[in-house]
């Protein structure tokens, strides 16, 4: 996939039925060949008149809103952010599911600063349940180096605040609605059982790097 303009649609790194019973095949399908396609059209539609703009990056258009000109702002914002946090979404799960393990750096970190994974996971859930409407919770990485768990509504990217997603947790309603309907703590709940956490890893300690 090209890391800038025209994007593509991400594949799905495993089969629509890989995080059942905890995800759905159907959810898996809709969520990412209808919902994440259409963001990934929109941001390609939007951007085509600007060539100026074509060789950014995704993370380099969220980062830098003012660069981009006011008529297509907010729809950069939108489907930009909703191609970055999906794509992100979509390579944090995976099957089989990852044990956390203190062997990861980032396991290690988590505990160091929350005391316990529980008190991370209740960190994100609450998060989870009290987005308002849609948006996401999300583990990030702020200038410090230190974890912090922040909700953001909608598709609003948080790099603009220096805030480096690392893990998010969708709750718009389609991530979870076919399987879940409203019971937006179940999906939270199972979420919980299909997270990548080597991928997580693996952006945590590339973060780190950077530094």
């Amino acid at each position: 996939m090209p890391a800038h303009y025209p994007f593509g649609l991400e594949p799905l790194p495993y089969s629509y039925n890989a995080l059942e019973p905890y995800i759905d095949a159907e959810t898996v399908s809709i969520h990412h060949d209808k919902h994440l396609k259409t963001y990934v059209d929109k941001l390609n539609a939007a951007l085509e008149p600007y060539p100026a703009l074509h060789g950014f990056s995704l993370s380099q258009l969220l980062s830098k809103p003012e660069l981009i000109p006011k008529t297509i702002q907010t729809t950069v914002k939108n489907n930009g952010g909703g191609v970055y946090y999906h794509n992100l979404y979509f390579n944090s799960m995976n099957t089989p599911w990852d044990e956390p393990t203190e062997n990861l750096p980032v396991i290690r970190a988590l505990l160091n600063q929350f005391g316990s994974l529980d008190a991370w996971k209740a960190r994100m859930k609450k998060h989870g349940e009290n987005v308002f409407g849609s948006g996401w919770s999300l583990l990030v990485l702020d200038p410090n180096r230190r974890f912090q768990v922040v909700p953001t509504p909608n598709q609003d990217s948080t790099l603009p605040q220096g805030l480096v997603p690392l893990l998010p947790l969708d709750v718009w309603e389609h991530a979870y609605y076919l399987k879940y309907q409203n019971r937006r703590t179940d999906y939270i709940d199972a979420w919980f059982h299909v997270i990548n956490w080597n991928a997580v890893n693996n952006r945590y300690v590339g973060q780190m790097l950077l530094t």
